[in-house]
């Protein structure tokens, strides 16, 4: 290998593709991929409109977290805010200060990109960005009206080192928290929070109006 350590896009041919799933925000879909060896395989993957996750930090540098029940893994886990990128379009950073907003029912004054990841490529395309937000404050108007599993969430506010410790002891597993706890942390130790990717950075995995 030369150069930096860099992913890149790249598509084999797909011999036929079906949808066997529809779902409200997600879908099953299932292609027919050839292989290097000329071998042609299924791959079966979940569909998924992309995701935005933020890292609020108040004026004390304590982490807004949210606990939420999670079906699927039969936890609640502790996360950070975020939701789904389901307005076709949608600016991210819009789409993270509604989150911010309607969970937490708080504001931010300044906005940074900490990451961008896949979840779980290997059976989902799902792409995540994760923001850092500073200069935390309460938001006006009236609180957003909650139901269904966010009917019962709790809100806390922790020390970084609290949420690095959880996860490297195995305590905490939202992906979003986690991979945003980590690289916050890499951030302060190295370059510096100004030396963060601008909120408006492109984000090629789900490109947006500008």
């Amino acid at each position: 290998m030369t150069g930096p350590l860099v992913d890149r896009p790249e598509e084999w041919q797909v011999e036929a593709t079906a949808v066997p799933f529809r779902g409200n925000k997600t879908s099953v879909r299932t292609d027919e991929v050839v292989m290097p060896d000329g071998k042609v395989v299924g791959r079966d993957y979940q569909v998924h409109p992309g995701s935005v996750a933020v890292l609020a930090l108040d004026d004390e540098d304590r982490v807004l977290v949210l606990s939420q029940y999670r079906h699927p893994v039969r936890h609640t886990l502790w996360e950070i805010p975020a939701g789904l990128l389901d307005v076709p379009g949608e600016h991210p950073l819009h789409a993270v200060q509604r989150e911010l907003y309607e969970e937490a029912h708080v504001k931010a004054e300044d906005w940074r990109v900490l990451a961008d990841v896949y979840t779980t490529p290997g059976g989902c395309d799902e792409a995540v960005r994760i923001f850092l937000a500073r200069g935390v404050t309460e938001a006006d108007g009236e609180r957003f009206d909650a139901g269904e599993e966010e009917a019962a969430m709790e809100q806390a506010r922790v020390p970084l080192a609290d949420l690095v410790r959880g996860a490297l002891a195995g305590e905490l597993h939202n992906n979003c928290l986690v991979v945003g706890a980590l690289a916050l942390h890499a951030a302060l130790t190295s370059d510096g929070l100004d030396a963060l990717r601008p909120a408006d950075a492109p984000w090629p995995a789900r490109p947006f109006d500008a």
